[in-house]
């Protein structure tokens, strides 16, 4: 077993308190000193990876214990942080808030606790001074397994406020790592489902996050935090492993990608590599036709809805997706793919795969849930138990066809999506490390449809 990598764990009391710029910022300023960085998120989150990915040059990671299990936490992690110099995982709203219901069940406390790795608490400072100290105490000594190695606070407004809180904490036995200053050029713009991904907004994404890298250079004491993450404990666990199949044909799987489609874990190119699948990308705004030898299709989670005029626009690939779907090739949709297969989105013509039609709505549709497969399909055998993650403001008319892709245990009983021919469309996202088989199942139908 190699040894254990260097690691912190950025938290806050609350989302809002600047753990994204903080991490984000962290990752660009060691990377900038010549430091293999590896970017993890804990929880579901799509967005906050591609800012890591353009803070440190690999591919960002979540931690999510709901979905994947607490036991591949650390196994996952050693996977994405092999051969790296030092770990920053951003946390997940508050540090001790979980998956409702379920106790400590995916906080970052826990994940953090998971991986031995030391907290950095960043603290928004901007309407407090003496009262920090309350507030870092409580966190500090709230669960006595995870330990807080030290404070960056954010949105300090001067130096007289800045000598303010550091007499406070004084007395919290909490060290001050970190100041940070109201600054211009590190604000991300966000809408309907949160941050705008960084593949939205590339130049604007690359400028902002060199702008959280100078600005965390300058106000945070990068040794320190260095030396913290190297007296991380150590982690007894191997580093997790795409499960390989027997030698056969190669096969080739398209997976959506460009601006309307950047939802995506790592872990599923990598599984369908790992059985036998050529991985290969194409752009639905910008791709007139699948690419070459296509055998299999995976649509995951975007924002369709933001570019339903441009995807409706090009006509060719609708056709070319509605052709290989109507071929009985496999096809796995998540989310925004589940709308791009419907037969329009907001009255604009998508592919009509599936008869059903989507729309925006003000509504917010958010949380884990416990999944089981009503019937076979090409990505699951009926009876398969998944969690999930569902996260939209859209809505599907109907929201299950005559074959359902997922009978849904929690919040409430129902069933949603599509299982259609070769088809499997739905809105929960899965994370498929935590069922390795599914990638397996769906690349043997890819050789054999």
């Amino acid at each position: 077993m190699s040894p254990s990598v260097p690691r912190l764990v950025v938290a806050a009391p609350s989302s809002g308190s600047g753990k994204t710029t903080v991490a984000t910022g962290l990752m660009a300023a060691f990377a900038a000193r010549g430091l293999a960085v590896s970017p993890h998120k804990v929880g579901p989150d799509y967005i906050d990876p591609g800012y890591h990915a353009l803070a440190t040059g690999r591919v960002g990671r979540n931690l999510d214990a709901y979905l994947c299990g607490p036991e591949l936490i650390g196994p996952l992690f050693r996977h994405g942080a092999r051969g790296c110099d030092l770990a920053v995982v951003e946390g997940v709203m508050g540090l001790f808030d979980g998956a409702a219901g379920e106790g400590e069940l995916a906080s970052t406390a826990q994940v953090a606790r998971l991986l031995r790795a030391p907290v950095v608490l960043v603290v928004d400072a901007s309407s407090q001074s003496r009262s920090v100290a309350a507030l870092v105490h409580g966190f500090a000594s709230w669960d006595p397994r995870v330990r807080i190695g030290g404070v960056i606070l954010n949105k300090v407004a001067s130096d007289r406020h800045e000598e303010l809180l550091r007499e406070a904490l004084d007395s919290a036995g909490v060290p001050v790592l970190g100041v940070l200053r109201r600054a211009v050029g590190v604000d991300t713009p966000s809408r309907h489902l949160g941050l705008v991904p960084a593949a939205e907004r590339h130049t604007d994404a690359v400028e902002a996050v060199a702008a959280m890298g100078a600005q965390v250079e300058a106000g945070c004491d990068l040794d320190a935090l260095l030396a913290l993450a190297r007296g991380a404990g150590d982690l007894a666990c191997d580093a997790w492993e795409p499960p390989a199949v027997a030698p056969g044909g190669r096969t080739v799987v398209a997976v959506a990608g460009g601006p309307a489609f950047t939802f995506s874990y790592a872990e599923h190119a990598e599984l369908l590599t790992a059985a036998g699948a050529d991985v290969v990308p194409f752009d639905p705004l910008r791709d007139a036709c699948l690419p070459d030898g296509t055998a299999g299709l995976v649509i995951g989670g975007g924002f369709p809805e933001v570019y339903a005029a441009e995807l409706s626009a090009n006509e060719p690939l609708r056709k070319a997706v509605a052709d290989l779907a109507a071929s009985g090739a496999p096809v796995a949709a998540e989310c925004a793919g589940l709308l791009y297969l419907c037969r329009e989105l907001d009255g604009l013509p998508m592919c009509g795969v599936l008869d059903a039609t989507a729309r925006m709505t003000e509504r917010l549709t958010l949380g884990y849930r416990d999944a089981v497969a009503v019937g076979d399909s090409a990505l699951a055998a009926a009876g398969t138990r998944m969690r999930a993650h569902e996260f939209h403001r859209t809505v599907v008319e109907p929201g299950a066809g005559a074959a359902p892709a997922w009978g849904v245990r929690t919040p409430a009983r129902r069933v949603e999506g599509f299982v259609q021919g070769g088809v499997h469309a739905s809105y929960l996202h899965t994370h498929w490390a935590a069922a390795p088989g599914v990638a397996r199942r769906f690349v043997e139908r890819c050789r054999t449809s």
